[in-house]
């Protein structure tokens, strides 16, 4: 099941618009937040964060973090939410002054293309190192980052 689920896992890498974000706040304790994310052309989550925000001071302190995504589409009728597909990424945020990034992002979002012109606003992009699928009920799958990002090329 893995080179299924590694593709599976890009798949829903790919689709998605927004994910939980956790981050570590300074006295270690962990805190999550509703973020949008874009795939770069590469695989990697995209970001448009504030300085302002939260999360944002706290990657400044410790760039490790993690990221929720699941499948948005509704589940069926009388379907438990809890088996449906969602991938958490494990890895390290931090900012990215790549144009591609920035392109792939607005891309994605362009409603967000009015407050990315705010100099407080950057692209930031996760290097993943690991994954935990779970695909449904029962698979549950661990991808190392390598893998993961040779299904998205």
């Amino acid at each position: 099941m893995t080179d299924r689920a590694t593709k599976s896992a890009a798949g829903l890498l790919r689709a998605v618009r927004a994910g939980a974000l956790g981050t570590l706040l300074p006295d270690g304790y962990p805190c999550v937040t509703l973020v949008s994310v874009a795939a770069a052309d590469r695989g990697n989550p995209l970001f448009l964060l504030s300085r302002l925000a939260l999360h944002t001071r706290n990657l400044a302190l410790s760039p490790k973090a993690s990221l929720l995504l699941r499948d948005e589409r509704p589940p069926a009728s009388g379907e438990d939410i809890l088996t449906t597909a969602r991938l958490t990424l494990i890895g390290t945020v931090l900012r990215s002054d790549a144009p591609a990034d920035r392109t792939a992002f607005l891309d994605a979002h362009p409603e967000a293309a009015d407050y990315a012109a705010f100099t407080d606003f950057a692209v930031y992009a996760m290097e993943i190192d690991r994954a935990h699928l779970v695909a449904g009920f029962g698979r549950i799958v661990e991808i190392g980052g390598e893998e993961l990002h040779a299904a998205l090329r």
